[in-house]
This record gives C-alpha cells, sequence and structure tokens, in this order.
C-alpha cells in the first residue's frame, strides 16, 4: 500500500516500512498545490527585492549581507557545499530513508516555500531505493545542517537536480535526520519491550515465582496503560503454567525485580508511549526557517528548527528503560545464584562440579547493562558553545544525540535480554516443572531457545555464539502475539 505524504498524518509506523520495508512513497494531490501555492508566495516576494532571511539574504551571521538577484540560485547550490560539515561514519541506510520520507513530508506541508519538483524528486529516489551516504556526527539538533547537506548533496549528485532560492536552505535546516532516528529508535524500543514481558515470564517459571505479582486488583487499584498492558501481556504469556497451581510458588514474596516486572516494564511502556505521541506531533510539524504564511502573502522568520520537545522525550524514554534492563541483568544474576534460585550454582547441570557453568554469563551481562545505563544520561541541556554565530546561536536541543543514544541504548539491552532468555531456559531445566508444565506462549518461546542454544550440559562449555538469538531479539521474532497465537 502506498503511503502518502500530505505533510499531516505520517506514523512512526510509515515511516519504518517506507525505511526498512521499502513501502512505496508518494505526494498527495493536496500536497503539491499547497506547494505551488507556497512558491508563488516565494516569487511575489523575491519580486519586491525585500529582505528575507535566507531568501534574499545570507545566513547565520551573514543574515545582513543582501544577495545579488543573480546570485541567488548559486548561494543556494553553495549553502548546501558549505554545510556539508558532518564528520563520522555513515548513518544506517535506514535512516538516510527515513530522514528522506521525513523531509519529502515537511515539504508537503506546503509552507517551505520549495518547488513541489523537489518534493518529487526526493520521493522519486527514495521509491528507486537509492540512500547516499550520510555521515552521522555533527548536528546541534537546531537543524541536522551537516547531516542534511550530505543528504542533499547525494540526492543533487544523482539527480542532477538544480535548487533555486529559498531550496538550499529548506534542504539543510531540516531536522529530518533526528526525526528518522527517533521513528526507528523509538520502533525497535517498542519491540524490545515485547521481548522484556516475554523473557520476564520466563523468569517467574524458571525462579518458581509467586504469580500474585499478577491479580487484577493492580490494574484496578493502579490503572496506568503501560501496567494494563504488561499484565495482560504475562497472563497470556503464562496461561496454563504450572504456577497458577496451589502451593506452587516457593516464596510467600518474592525479590522485587520478580515482583515488579509489571510495574516497571508499565511504567517504561507509558513512557515510550508519551514519546510517540511526541514524536508524532513532530513528524507532521514545519522545522523550518523561514515560513511561507500564504494568507499574508509573506514569509517570516521562526524557530521551528528548535524540536526541544522530542528532544527530552527521548531522554525520558531512556531514563524509562534504565530501570528495564537493570531489573533484567539482576533476575538473571539472581537465577545463577543458588541461595536465591534453589538450584546448582550457576545452573550447572551436576550439583558437584568444579566448573562455572553459565555464572560467567553473569560478568557479561552487567557489563553490557552498565554500558546501556550509561546512555540514559539525559542531553537536551547541553550546549558546547554560545559564542557562534556571533552569540545569535546560543541554544541547542541536542535531539540528534538523544535520538541515537536511544538507538544504540536499545542494541545493548537486546544483548542482555538474549543472555536473560538463556539463563531462564537453563534453569527451566534443572527446575522441571513437570506434568503442569510451562504457559502456553513460555513454552514456546523455551523451545525457540533451545533451538538456537542447548542445553549446558555436565561436561560442555558455555555457549560460544548467541548471535543468533540476539538477531531474533532484535527482529522482534519474540513477539508475544506469535508465541500465543
Amino acid at each position: 500500500m502506498t503511503i502518502m505524504l500530505n505533510g499531516s498524518d505520517l506514523t512512526v509506523t510509515e515511516v519504518v516500512a517506507a525505511a526498512r520495508h521499502g513501502e512505496t512513497v508518494a505526494l498527495a494531490p493536496e500536497a503539491i498545490t499547497a506547494m505551488q501555492q507556497a512558491r508563488t508566495v516565494v516569487e511575489e516576494v523575491l519580486a519586491k527585492d525585500e529582505p528575507v532571511y535566507g531568501l534574499t539574504t545570507g545566513v547565520g551571521e551573514r543574515k545582513s549581507f543582501l544577495l545579488d538577484p543573480a546570485e541567488r540560485r548559486k548561494f543556494n547550490q553553495r549553502l548546501v557545499l558549505n554545510h556539508r560539515i558532518a564528520q563520522g561514519d555513515v548513518a544506517p541506510a535506514d535512516v538516510v530513508r527515513g530522514a528522506m520520507v521525513c523531509l519529502a513530508n515537511s515539504y508537503a506541508k506546503g509552507v517551505t516555500g520549495v518547488r513541489p519538483e523537489l518534493a518529487e524528486m526526493i520521493v522519486t529516489l527514495l521509491n528507486d531505493g537509492f540512500a547516499p551516504p550520510v555521515r552521522r556526527l555533527g548536528s546541534l539538533g537546531q537543524g541536522d545542517l551537516g547531516p542534511m547537506a550530505d543528504l542533499a548533496h547525494g540526492l543533487i549528485t544523482r539527480s542532477g537536480f538544480e535548487v533555486a532560492e529559498n531550496e538550499g536552505l529548506a534542504l539543510v535546516s531540516s531536522n529530518a535526520f533526528t526525526t528518522a532516528w527517533a521513528c526507528l529508535a523509538l520502533a525497535d524500543a517498542q519491540t524490545l519491550m515485547d521481548t522484556f514481558d516475554v523473557a520476564g515470564a520466563l523468569d517467574l517459571e524458571a525462579f518458581g515465582a509467586n504469580l500474585t505479582s499478577l491479580h487484577p486488583v493492580i490494574e484496578q487499584t493502579r490503572p496506568f496503560p503501560g501496567l494494563a498492558t504488561t499484565l495482560h501481556t504475562l497472563r497470556l504469556l503464562l496461561r496454563g503454567s504450572y504456577l497458577w497451581r496451589p502451593q506452587a510458588a516457593r516464596f510467600l514474596q518474592d525479590p522485587l525485580t520478580f515482583r515488579c516486572i509489571p510495574q516497571i516494564h508499565g511504567a517504561t511502556r507509558d513512557a515510550l508511549g508519551y514519546a510517540g505521541n511526541i514524536l508524532q506531533l513532530e513528524l507532521n510539524s514545519s522545522q523550518s526557517n523561514p515560513v511561507v504564511v500564504k494568507a499574508e502573502r509573506r514569509i517570516v522568520s521562526v524557530g521551528n528548527f528548535d524540536i526541544g520537545p522530542l528532544a527530552a522525550a527521548l531522554d525520558f524514554a531512556r531514563i524509562a528503560l534504565a530501570p528495564v534492563v537493570t531489573s533484567a541483568n539482576e533476575r538473571m544474576v539472581k537465577l545463577l545464584q543458588a541461595p536465591f534460585s534453589g538450584l546448582a550454582a550457576g545452573l550447572a547441570a551436576q550439583l558437584a562440579t568444579p566448573d562455572d557453568a553459565l555464572s560467567e554469563l553473569a560478568t557479561s551481562g552487567q557489563a553490557i547493562t552498565v554500558e546501556a545505563r550509561t546512555l540514559a544520561h539525559p542531553v537536551s541541556y547541553e550546549l558546547a558553545s554560545s559564542v557562534k554565530g556571533e552569540g545569535i546561536e546560543d541554544r541547542a536541543t541536542m535531539a540528534p544525540l538523544s535520538a541515537r543514544r536511544l538507538a544504540d541504548m536499545v542494541s545493548l539491552c537486546a544483548r542482555v535480554a538474549a543472555i536473560e532468555l538463556v539463563v531462564a531456559a537453563q534453569a527451566i531445566d534443572l527446575r522441571q516443572p513437570g506434568e503442569f508444565g510451562l504457559g502456553t506462549g513460555t513454552g514456546r518461546v523455551y523451545r525457540i531457545i533451545r533451538e538456537l542454544v542447548p542445553f549446558t550440559q555436565a561436561d560442555a562449555t558455555l555457549p560460544a555464539d548467541l548471535e543468533p538469538l540476539v538477531e531474533l531479539v532484535s527482529r522482534g521474532d519474540l513477539h508475544p502475539d506469535s508465541v500465543t497465537g
């Protein structure tokens, strides 16, 4: 199904579909009309030869420099080249393709003053599968100047498109790079939470936990939507589990990281939901400067490139994700410790053994967890310096860093989830839940894990490679719907 861009209702799901799965994109007819109308205003303003930022003047500290009318198009071409200041490795291709979607959608809103032909060029190259190399570093989040200049240069070079007045600025001053990365990172974070719910359910069975922690009174007395979602998912995964039988639980109350899985995961789901709402607004907002006001037949300078709400929301998402990975790691470590699990130390296949069994997986899990947690540090209040641009450019959102950190954090958390699943499966083998067995969903998850990682026997060493399981987690193959349906 073709994704229609009109500048008003693009979704995170659609950005991901176009960026990762090659979904076709098209400009809505009303978007083309809106762009044509805005461009007419631009031509009217150009004819008056009045000072308009970036249109008849320079930009930044050169804002007072009036452009010769004969030089305006060349200035816009140079503007792209002069902003190719990005650094570092190139961004993933799906991020670049997502940026193309977000950029075209921002033009479709009809307030940047670019010609429809520019948006059509971007859409055509996107549908052809093109993704130019875009370096990932060097944006403060007040317009992704460096990365967007890389993107613009790649698009122009590939198509031979000649930018007109205002279009060079409209290409580089967008935050489409950050917005796209945020879409992909947030979608991955939501997928990760589904896997953490699955791993948490398996932990409960591996630990022999008390399922009063899933009682319906919880959401009745704490009506948070994320909490209700997690509770429903855990009950569904554990349907038919031996733990529902009387006296199946080993303790009256389990450690908090087991007992509070619904509360911990639910809080993070709510935080991700908030970030998703902010991102949805940003996807369909104007990030341009200046803005064409068609009703007034004028162009005004604004600060719409300041995407502070998104930067802060992504900070919030990472902060909320930190307790999830911390708790997952803690449950994994406790399952490896005999005083907590009631099983052999390190979940060894035999009680009397000099081998470490799975004990050393705790070291790996702890190291990755610490690394993930450091990425939760908020960055939306950071500012390297306020002296650039003669002191005018004295504000930064650092939204690109906030989005990139979320993506990196999710990637690390997927590895912790994979280790958690392997340890839980080993504990389940040793606990031998008996004839009543595992839940419908958790039983399927256990079998999937065992297809990739065998039980560690008494004379065997640790699984050498968990990458297949990490990839499965990252792809979202352990979604609760797929293992309970």
